[in-house]
């Protein structure tokens, strides 16, 4: 659906419901069809502080079913927390192959 933008009267605001028109994947082909240097990215700012980037935030890696044997009391500390057990259980575990990780680089 296309609605015009009452602050800049010349760009028009479409909205979309995920699926593309014929009229778009036209559009989508010719853009991705030019040279990187063709285009004009001027009014994108270029990023040179990047101090506060979250690393990985966007991450997500594909999870696995597995059936692990806990012992009961390991089991029950971390549902005492509440919600998400199997969350935090992921975590201990990557903080744990991560800090091993880097013994090995160190190494």
């Amino acid at each position: 659906m296309k609605t015009k933008n009452k602050k800049q009267p010349d760009m028009v605001r479409v909205v979309s419901d995920g699926t593309i028109t014929p009229e778009i994947e036209t559009e989508l082909h010719a853009i991705a069809a030019m040279a990187d240097d063709t285009i004009d990215t001027s009014d994108i700012p270029e990023v040179t502080d990047w101090s506060t980037a979250v690393v990985g935030r966007f991450y997500r890696p594909l999870k696995e079913t597995v059936t692990v044997r806990l012992d009961s009391d390991v089991l029950h500390w971390l549902k005492l927390a509440g919600k998400g057990y199997q969350s935090r259980l992921n975590a201990i575990l990557r903080k744990e192959m991560a800090s091993q990780s880097e013994t090995r680089n160190a190494a």
